[in-house]
Parts: C-alpha cells; structure tokens; sequence
C-alpha cells in the first residue's frame, strides 16, 4: 500500500471521527433519568431542615434551634473586586450571585457579563454555607439571618484584599463572625467562621459549604463550541476526577470521606467549586430534589470549650478556569480543564504555549510560533517522508509505463511496481510515521484552544477578533484549503485515476469542514501546510538535482 493510499484512509478516518462527534453532539441520544420524576422541573422552595448535610460523626441531620426564615427576608450585600460582581444575602450569609468582570458573554455586547450563581430561575445556582452543631445545640447555618452594618463593599484602588464581614449570635451566648476575604486579580474566596462560645457548655460543630444548581441539559450544537463541553457536577476525592451524572446520583446518592477533596459543578471555560480546608478529612453528599442537585462537603467536628475561640475555613472559587489560578487554590483543580484522552499531550502543548504567550502577548502569534516548533520537532521524520515521496514523484513516467505495459491485470502491475520501489530504494510507507505522530498531536491542540479559557476570545489580527471560534468570513480555512492543495500538487499522484480524484477533492472537503472549527487551529494548521510546502519543495529540488 503506498503512501498516497495511507494518507487517504487516515484523512478520511479524521474527518469521519470529528463527523461523527459532531453528529453525537447534534443528534446523539441525551441521557435519560431512570424515572419520570427525576429531574422534573420544580420551583425553589423555602430552606427545611433537611437540605443540612449531617455531621460526620452521625450522618445524620440534627433539628437547628433555630427556626427557618420565610423566603426573600434577607437583605441583599454588594460586593465589588477588579475581577468579581457579587451579591450576598444576610440569608444564611450566603454568595447568591456574580457577574465576571471582563468575561462577556458575546464579544460585541461587552456589558453583558458571564453569570454564574443566580439565586433562582432556570438558572438557579447558589452557595450556600454554615456551621453544623451536634446534640441540638444552636447553630449558625444557611437558614439564619445574619447582620452587616453595610450594603456595599468595594475593593479601593491600591488594596490588594477586601473584607466582608457578618456576625450572628444565640439567645444563650454563642457569638459566631462569617468573613469572606476577596483578593485583588483572584478568583478564589476564602471564608472564614470565627466561634466565640459564651455558653456555659462545650459547643461541638463542624463547617459545611453546599453547591445547590437547577439542571439544565445543553442544547448541542456543531456551531456553538460551549455545546462540546461537560456540564454539570464534579467530584474530586483527593486521588480521582470523576464526572457525576445526576441518574447514578439520584439511585445512590453520593457519600465519600476524603481528604484534599472537593466538589465543584463545571461548564464550558467556567467553573464554581466547595474546598474544605487541605489536609484535613471532609464528607462529600449529593441530593437530588426534582431537577435541583445539591453538593455538600462538610469538614471535622470541632469542641470549643466556655469561653474559647474556634476557627473554621473553606474556600470558595467562582469564575473562569485560569490554569495558574485552579492550581493555586487546591490540588486537582486543574483538571476541571478538560482535555479529555488527550490530557497527556494537552497539558505539555498549553504550558508551552502560554510560555509563548509571555513573550508575544498575542495568542495568534504563539500558535504560529507553536507551530514552527513542531514542525522543527518532527523535522527529521517529515524528511524522510518528504524524500520518499520526491523520489516516488520522479518515477511517475515510469510508473505510467507500467501501467500501460500491464493494463488491467492488477497482479502483475503490483509486482512490477514493487520491484521498481525495490531497485530505486524507495518505500512508498515511508511517510507513515510522520501523519501518524502529528495526528494525535493535532487533535490534542484542538482540545487546547477548545477548551482552554486563557484564548477565549482572544483576538490575533486583522479580522480574526476571536481564536477560539470560526473564521466568521471563512478567509482562513479557504487559504488552508488552497494550501492543501499546493502541498498535493507537489506531491506524487496516485497511480489508481479513481484515488487520484478523491485526493483532489480532499482539499475542499477540509476547507469545508474546517471552516466550522475554531480560527486558533486552523491557523496552526494553515501554518503547518506552508511550512511543509515549504520543506517538499526544498526536498523535490534536491531530490531533482540528484542530491537525494
């Protein structure tokens, strides 16, 4: 099988697998809940008794003495950072909602910011945070009403923190601060309970923090790039990422101890996570009410004695998922960046580039000079490949008279062929090697500028304004197209006229297909086509002058 053939089968492999994941995105079967009732849409209710995760040490939830606030009779807190549009609610304290600054939801409406916590609606996702206590003791949880002396909090100019802080306290003495501390540039919030116990009695409670959010399937698309990722809830148990689908969950609902853990409910370039404090044990639970899931993670029971003071801290992270940022903030994190099979050659592919990145300050530019560094990197195998296939291009005439002298008896012409290939020293599979490594490679950066928030929506020149979506004059991949072309012009023909017109039409069908995919990749492998135009030419000049 010569190389010719190879490279037709492994093209149209290419295209029927991305065909085929485009047809599963668009047409695939959803997943469907084991009853009718699971994810039935339901209305926001009033917070009960039983939407508090139990204490570890029972497993069970214990009746608050205090008594659950009508819906709506919190007061709303505004809290401004450079990067953070928040409302809390004296409502349990509890973050509700947040706008991301400097992330819109389309490029061209700049003031319509990427949401990600909505107190209720279709889009109903919210935290919601407290203290447990045991043996009935009073407790500060999600159900009681917490006092501020402010309305507004906003990071000044030249502060690197800001400070938001609520008190609560019982009837019998037990005095409890809720400070959330923002940081300048930060995604992740800390949150931080300080228990001071004026009671007469030892006071034993542990912190919790849960992930309430109303299901919403994605409405698949192939032109929509968001459609292509995970949506939904997340577990991380200190060793393993796993994805949590909501009919396992409703079956058996989660229940894991785990130390470095933590749970977090993603989308596409978009992520809000609970993380109890590193190195200490904490209990993960699921619940699901009709198509509401709930995340909780609640850490170690503590004892505060008479008079003593207690610490509880967890972390909170709401926004974009900015590499550097995810690996700050906790251990795995960073693998809500979902590359998929790929994650291997993904991860080496992004650090490279965003080193590229530090020094052009243009994503365009790093991908192009990401691409010279490939090709510089399969340099040798693409040269084999080149010289065989210069060498194959010289025996056409020849191969042509084959043809001629055998006509149809496609025995003989074989044989005749392969003797040929054998006396000019040429291996028509030699170019094997080289497609088959940059095929994975390619497909690993795909997932790089499909997933990666770092080049959402960033611009390159001219009028590529967006890399991480199509063309939208499809300028780019029809000069990818005319690329592909040049590169089949200065290679051999296929000596099968059938074979040789599918490789003609090859070109068309990639600038058709690829005019759907993000502008970043076919950049690279526009790039890619006029560096290895480049690299056969050179190769066929030498080859011609007998220098091969």
């Amino acid at each position: 099988m010569d190389n010719q053939r190879l490279f037709l089968w492994l093209a149209l492999a290419f295209v029927g697998y991305l065909n085929w994941q485009a047809w599963q995105t668009d047409y695939g079967p959803a997943p469907v809940p084991a009853a009718e009732t699971t994810l039935a849409p339901i209305e926001e209710a009033a917070p009960t008794v039983d939407d508090l995760p139990g204490l570890p040490d029972t497993g069970t939830s214990t009746p608050s003495m205090e008594a659950a606030p009508a819906p709506g009779e919190g007061r709303r807190i505004r809290v401004l950072t450079d990067v953070l549009d928040l409302e809390l609610t004296t409502l349990g304290g509890d973050l509700q909602r947040s706008d991301l600054i400097g992330y819109p939801v389309r490029k061209d409406q700049p003031d319509n910011l990427v949401r990600l916590l909505e107190p209720a609606g279709p889009g109903l996702f919210v935290f919601r945070s407290g203290l447990r206590a045991a043996g009935g003791a009073a407790e500060p949880n999600h159900q009681v009403i917490w006092e501020t002396a402010r309305s507004e909090f906003i990071l000044a100019d030249g502060a690197d923190t800001l400070e938001v802080p609520m008190t609560w306290t019982s009837p019998d003495g037990l005095s409890v601060r809720k400070i959330y501390t923002f940081r300048r540039g930060q995604f992740a919030i800390d949150l931080r309970y300080e228990v001071t116990n004026g009671t007469a009695q030892a006071w034993q409670g542990a912190g919790y923090i849960q992930l309430r959010r109303r299901h919403r399937p994605v409405d698949r698309s192939m032109t929509d790039v968001d459609s292509y990722s995970f949506t939904g809830p997340i577990l991380y148990d200190g060793e393993k990422y796993e994805k949590l689908d909501l009919e396992d969950m409703f079956e058996q609902p989660l229940r894991v101890t785990a130390t470095d853990g933590w749970v977090a409910s993603i989308q596409h370039h978009f992520l809000v996570a609970a993380i109890p404090p590193a190195g200490a044990p904490a209990s993960f639970t699921s619940n699901i009410t009709g198509d509401i899931y709930t995340l909780s993670a609640i850490g170690e029971v503590q004892e505060i004695a008479p008079g003593a003071t207690g610490i509880f801290e967890d972390t909170l992270f709401v926004g974009p998922k900015i590499q550097e940022q995810l690996e700050e903030t906790a251990p795995g994190l960073v693998l809500t960046v979902d590359y998929g099979w790929l994650t291997l050659i993904s991860q080496p592919l992004f650090w490279v580039l965003n080193k590229l990145h530090g020094l052009t300050g243009n994503w365009g530019w790093s991908i192009i000079l990401l691409t010279i560094l490939i090709k510089l990197a399969f340099y040798k195998l693409s040269e084999t490949s080149g010289k065989s296939m210069a060498k194959m291009r010289n025996l056409q005439p020849r191969i042509k008279s084959l043809q001629e002298r055998y006509g149809d008896d496609r025995q003989a012409l074989s044989q005749a062929m392969m003797q040929l290939y054998k006396r000019e020293k040429v291996n028509p599979a030699a170019g094997c090697l080289p497609i088959l490594v940059q095929m994975p490679v390619f497909l690993a950066l795909y997932w790089v500028l499909l997933e990666s928030v770092e080049l959402r929506q960033a611009p390159f020149a001219l009028w590529i304004n967006d890399l991480s979506s199509r063309d939208p004059y499809f300028i780019l991949p029809l000069l990818m197209g005319i690329t592909m072309f040049i590169q089949q012009k200065l290679n051999p023909a296929p000596p099968d006229p059938i074979q040789a017109k599918v490789m003609m039409a090859l070109p068309v069908v990639f600038t058709v297909f690829f005019a759907f995919f993000p502008a970043g990749l076919v950049l690279y492998w526009f790039v890619n086509n006029l560096l290895s135009i480049a690299q056969q030419w050179k190769i066929n000049r030498l080859v011609e002058r007998g220098g091969g």
